[in-house]
């Protein structure tokens, strides 16, 4: 009997019946480098509480009464350093929610691949998405929600140029770290600073190329808003709590945990063979001191310039 196969040679598809596909990992576009979750200090929070302490600023005139001596012995003031009565404090909030797996899938289709691990590592990333954003825009404790009003300037004329990044740094002169921007201000002021013969230098943070200005990063995040009319706005950030400014918080030490402040707790398997994991992480942002934080505002990104280069 004669092969149907009208060529003297087995085919490609035929052989592929022996052969084994080399697969990846889920890809989610959905998934961001997070920047801001890697430059940003944490503060372990053992009681669930962070209270920041503040001395209070006696109005007019300075805080402590001090008294340079040249000669002779005159009266010398007395003073101490008051404190305000109710400090502010910062509760961690949570984000939560429980994985469904089935024991079927996880014990037949786990191989280079542990199916397990992998819906975690998912669930994870989903989760610290949700963090990151939830640091920059939480009504209550959101970075861009707690920037007091004399830390706050606008534009010159709508797209961000050097000037206005000058006037940011003036707001937030002691230590600054990094700016945070839109991928597309950052964009949109690379175009301003470039037009005005001055294109940004640019460092390399974590293996990745960052644009500066005056010796600081511009660090990118797509959590920051971008309105339809493409208006946003560049942050100005000094962290650490040493050098009293913004801080991410966290609580360490919970049960499950798989990194500080991230849990994944077993909840059992159900008459169905659904298996139930708790994940959980706990977590906050503060500033301790209203100049570690500067806002520009009024950002437009839509401005574009025609370059023209000389004849040779």
């Amino acid at each position: 009997m004669s092969s149907p196969n009208p060529f003297p040679a087995l085919n490609a598809k035929a052989a592929r019946n022996l052969a084994t596909a080399t697969v990846t990992a889920p890809q989610w576009d959905e998934i961001s480098p997070r920047w801001l979750l890697k430059l940003l200090p944490y503060v372990d929070v053992d009681g669930g509480v962070y209270r920041v302490n503040r001395v209070v600023s006696k109005v007019p005139g300075p805080t402590v009464e001090l008294l340079t001596v040249d000669e002779g012995e005159p009266t010398l003031p007395n003073t101490f350093v008051d404190y305000e009565e109710t400090p502010r404090e910062y509760h961690l909030s949570t984000i939560q929610t429980i994985l469904h797996t089935h024991t079927r899938i996880t014990d037949l289709y786990s191989n280079r691949f542990d199916q397990l691990r992998e819906q975690v590592r998912l669930t994870v990333e989903a989760l610290k998405e949700k963090e990151e954003r939830e640091l920059l825009n939480h009504p209550k404790f959101g970075i861009l929600n707690i920037v007091a009003p004399q830390q706050k300037i606008k534009t010159r004329k709508g797209p961000p140029t050097p000037d206005d990044l000058d006037e940011l740094l003036s707001l937030v002169w002691k230590k600054p770290a990094f700016f945070l921007a839109h991928p597309k201000a950052i964009a949109a002021f690379g175009r301003e600073a470039t037009r005005r013969g001055v294109p940004p230098p640019t460092v390399s943070i974590f293996g990745s190329p960052f644009i500066t200005w005056r010796g600081l990063p511009l660090i990118p995040s797509d959590k920051l808003p971008l309105s339809k009319d493409g208006t946003s706005s560049i942050l100005l950030l000094r962290v650490g709590e040493n050098q009293r400014g913004v801080v991410g918080l966290q609580k360490a030490g919970v049960t499950g945990e798989i990194e500080p402040g991230l849990s994944v707790r077993y909840m059992g398997t159900n008459e169905n063979s659904i298996a139930s994991h708790l994940v959980t992480r706990y977590f906050s942002v503060a500033a301790l001191d209203e100049d570690a934080i500067g806002l520009l505002e009024n950002v437009s990104v839509t401005n574009y310039h025609e370059y023209v280069y000389p004849k040779a």
